[in-house]
C-alpha cells in the first residue's frame, strides 16, 4: 500500500459546482449517488444540523422553507464533492496512518475539553456521535484536506501586471475612510436617571444655555462631564475618539463632518434628545499605495489561483464519474 504523508489543517471545504445546479430534495433516504455510492438523507442532515437550527431562528417566516432547502441542496454538493475525493484517494491506494488520526482526537481533547477526555465522549454522546463515528469523520477531512494539498501545485507565478490590476479593481479594500475625532453632549427630554434640573424651556433651552458657554470659551470635555446623559461617555468628556460616516446617525453624522475642526455644532434635536457635536481633528480619507499591500495583493491572487486549481482538478473527478442528485 502506498503511504501519503499529510500535514493539514482540519477543515472541510469543498466547493460547488455548476454542474449541480438543478435543484434537488432528497426523497427515499437517498440523496445522491456517486460511483454507485450512496449518500443518504441522514448524512446531509448531520452536516447542516447546527446551521440549520440557526435559519430557523433566522428565518421565522416563509423565507425558511427556502433556505433550508438551499442549505441542504449545498450540503448534498459538498458531500458529492467530499465522495469524489474519497473514492480517488481508495482508487490511488493511499492510507492515512491510524496515529493520525489518534492525534487528532487527543489535539481537540486537549485544545477543546482542556483534557478532560471524559468531557469530550459527554459530549459526543449529547451531540448524537461515537467516538468511532468522530474518527470516521475526522479521517475524511484528514483525507480530503491531504488530496486537495497533494493535487494543486504551489508554483504560481503572479505577475506585476497582475498585481496592478487587483490593485485598481480593489482600491475600496485598501482604503481608510473620512474620519473625524468627536466629542458629544446628550440630553433627553424624557431621562428618568438623570440628577440635572433642565429648568425653564426644558432640555432644548439646556442644551442652548450649554452651547452658549461653549462657544464663548467653555471646555467641552469638563461641560460634557457635568451634563452630558449619554452613560458611555459623560466620563470621558463625551469623548467619542475617531470615527467615520457610518458609525453614526446619518443626520448626525452629515453635522459631525460638516463641523470645522475646532467649532460646536448647533443644537441638534432628534425626538425627544438634543445633542451637541465638537470636532477635535480630522482626518482625510487615504488610500494605501501599492508598495505597502503589494504582498497582500500577492498572497489574495495566490489564494485565487489555489482554489481555481482544486476547482480544475474536482471538475475532472466530476467528468469521470457517474452523478445522480434525487429530485
Amino acid at each position: 500500500m502506498k503511504r501519503l504523508l499529510v500535514r493539514v489543517s482540519f477543515a472541510l471545504a469543498v466547493a460547488g459546482s455548476p454542474a449541480f445546479a438543478q435543484e434537488a430534495q432528497v426523497v427515499d433516504g437517498v440523496a445522491g449517488i456517486v460511483n454507485g455510492e450512496v449518500i443518504t438523507i441522514s448524512q446531509v442532515q448531520e452536516l447542516v444540523r447546527g446551521r440549520e437550527e440557526a435559519i430557523r431562528q433566522a428565518y421565522p417566516g416563509p423565507d425558511v422553507v427556502d433556505k433550508i432547502r438551499e442549505l441542504r441542496l449545498s450540503a448534498l454538493k459538498d458531500l458529492i464533492d467530499r465522495q469524489l475525493i474519497l473514492q480517488e484517494f481508495k482508487k490511488k491506494e493511499f492510507n492515512i496512518p491510524p496515529y493520525v488520526i489518534d492525534d487528532r482526537v487527543q489535539d481537540v481533547i486537549r485544545k477543546e475539553f482542556g483534557g478532560d477526555r471524559a468531557a469530550f465522549v459527554r459530549t459526543l454522546q449529547a451531540q448524537g456521535f461515537t467516538l468511532t463515528r468522530f474518527k470516521e469523520i475526522e479521517k475524511d477531512k484528514i483525507i480530503v484536506q491531504a488530496m486537495r494539498q497533494a493535487n494543486v501545485k504551489e508554483d504560481f507565478i503572479i505577475s506585476p501586471v497582475q498585481i496592478q490590476q487587483y490593485y485598481d479593481k480593489n482600491k475600496a479594500n485598501f482604503s481608510t475612510p473620512e474620519q473625524v475625532k468627536l466629542r458629544m453632549i446628550v440630553l433627553r427630554e424624557e431621562d428618568a436617571s438623570s440628577d440635572i434640573a433642565a429648568g425653564p424651556g426644558g432640555k432644548k433651552a439646556m442644551a442652548e444655555e450649554i452651547r452658549d458657554k461653549l462657544v464663548t470659551g467653555a471646555s467641552f470635555d469638563r461641560m460634557a462631564t457635568m451634563y452630558s446623559e449619554d452613560s458611555t461617555t459623560k466620563d470621558m468628556g463625551g469623548d467619542w475618539g475617531w470615527i467615520d460616516r457610518k458609525e453614526l446617525n446619518e443626520e448626525l453624522s452629515k453635522v459631525a463632518f460638516s463641523l470645522p475642526v475646532g467649532k460646536v455644532s448647533p443644537v441638534v434635536q432628534l425626538g425627544g434628545s438634543y445633542y451637541l457635536l465638537y470636532v477635535e481633528d480630522r482626518k482625510a480619507a487615504t488610500i494605501k499605495p501599492i508598495s505597502e499591500v503589494r504582498e497582500e495583493v500577492e498572497r489574495n491572487l495566490i489564494q485565487q489561483e489555489r482554489i481555481r486549481a482544486q476547482q480544475r482538478w474536482l471538475d475532472t473527478l466530476r467528468s469521470k464519474a457517474y452523478i445522480k442528485i434525487f429530485s
